[in-house]
């Protein structure tokens, strides 16, 4: 181990922020969501112990966000791990994504934002990523649909989280 490895803060920080979003939602399953918070959460879907159907990892290669507001069920989390049952077309999948695998967590309702780099290895992280698109070398999102059975629909959209970011 070198010297450089030893106090690194930016790890460090980025393990503390991984804390939010875990007590975040701890709180939620505590408590529920108050007032009109609801979370978006974008997390590397090949990132290693993410665990969700084939269908949606193929749909959305490389990073998928979804939206905790209305219906979602069986919340857990743990110091490891979120999981979470959302519908997709009627259906209801399990997603359990580990928490390092998670890119940003927002709650627009308070304009809150973290977005988070890698905690392992940046360079293969970097690797994996989608090449440059029309918006600047972002890759581009796509819609996840998620509708309930129940009397309100709702969608799951995929989206751009740019108006949370800082402009420079």
């Amino acid at each position: 181990m070198s010297l450089d490895d030893i106090l690194r803060y930016d790890k460090m920080v980025e393990t503390a922020l991984r804390g939010v979003v875990r007590k975040a939602i701890d709180d939620v399953i505590a408590h529920g969501l108050p007032d009109e918070h609801h979370f978006y959460i974008t997390f590397f879907t090949d990132f290693p112990g993410v665990d969700i159907p084939d269908y949606l990892r193929d749909r959305y290669p490389g990073e998928m966000t979804i939206v905790l507001q209305y219906q979602f069920y069986d919340l857990s989390v743990d110091d490891e791990k979120m999981s979470v049952t959302l519908s997709f077309n009627n259906v209801p999948e399990r997603l359990v994504i580990p928490l390092s695998a998670i890119s940003i967590f927002a709650d627009p309702s308070v304009n809150f934002a973290l977005q988070f780099q890698p905690i392992e290895d940046e360079d293969d992280m970097a690797e994996e990523e989608d090449g440059p698109d029309d918006d600047g070398g972002k890759p581009k999102k796509k819609k996840a649909e998620s509708k309930d059975d129940g009397d309100k629909q709702t969608t799951g959209e995929v989206v751009s989280l740019d108006q949370f970011r800082k402009k420079d």
